[in-house]
């Protein structure tokens, strides 16, 4: 079986988006100054916070954002999702960095119902357990950044590298109708998603860090995070699209082969 020469070009694109250079130099051209100037500004304390706050983001996220989805292939709203996010970061933003705790669960919630609306209009079904854990994947879909080695920030890579993991909390959560947050399953699967998801959070912080930001940069921010995941959803879910429709194994080795 060969995939089709339309569906390889729809591979391409979904690989451009998938492999593309990170957050680093949209916050860079938003902020007018590099993000490693807003790291040093950070507390020393700052990534165990960064680490913590970014797990117990995901759960809430995981937990809530998918509850009141519907079914069924719909045209998706990224639009209305950003203009959420906006909100969320210009309010945070007003209240300085401290306030990126508290809003982090917030922006996260948001980010995961629109990646989820995305996946829902290419074909997910977000009831089934799977899909929902495909939608979690995607923040740990960051792209390469300042952070990342070449060789475990590959799509495919990162995919295999949470593969276990997110087998564990399918069969927990097709077990379950309610998500409790000490599972072993899905504490495992948050931990090594968060693993991946902090280095754009604590880049997000590092922007957040520079004195010119405010209210509207915060907004401006948070436009650019939400943005990043949607267009990493639109391609890690073109790819899932294509592996339901052909071998998976060749889906990935077309992919390598680009």
């Amino acid at each position: 079986m060969r995939i089709s020469p339309e569906d390889v070009e729809q591979l391409r694109t979904a690989k451009k988006i998938l492999e593309n250079p990170g957050l680093v130099a949209k916050f860079t051209n938003l902020v007018g100054a590099p993000i490693e100037k807003g790291l040093v500004l950070l507390p020393g304390d700052w990534q165990k916070k960064v680490s913590l706050a970014t797990r117990e983001a995901l759960m809430m996220a995981l937990k809530s954002a998918l509850l009141t989805m519907g079914s069924g292939t719909r045209e998706a709203r990224p639009g209305w999702h950003k203009f959420a996010a906006a909100l969320s970061g210009g309010i945070g933003g007003a209240f300085g960095l401290p306030a990126l705790m508290v809003e982090l669960p917030v922006s996260t919630t948001i980010i995961l119902r629109s990646i989820a609306d995305i996946g829902r209009s290419q074909g997910e079904e977000l009831s089934t357990a799977q899909a929902q854990l495909a939608c979690l994947e995607v923040f740990a879909l960051g792209g390469p950044s300042r952070q990342d080695d070449s060789s475990e920030s590959g799509y495919f890579a990162v995919r295999s590298a949470l593969a276990r993991a997110v087998s564990e909390a399918s069969k927990y959560l097709a077990e379950k109708t309610v998500v409790e947050e000490g599972a072993p399953a899905l504490v495992r699967l948050i931990a090594a998603v968060a693993a991946r998801f902090q280095v754009q959070v604590s880049e997000k912080a590092a922007a957040m860090a520079v004195p010119i930001i405010g209210a509207i940069g915060g907004g401006g921010i948070n436009l650019l995070f939400i943005d990043h995941f949607q267009n990493m959803s639109r391609g890690h879910f073109a790819v899932r699209k294509l592996e339901r429709k052909y071998d998976q194994t060749l889906v990935r080795d077309t992919y390598e082969a680009l």
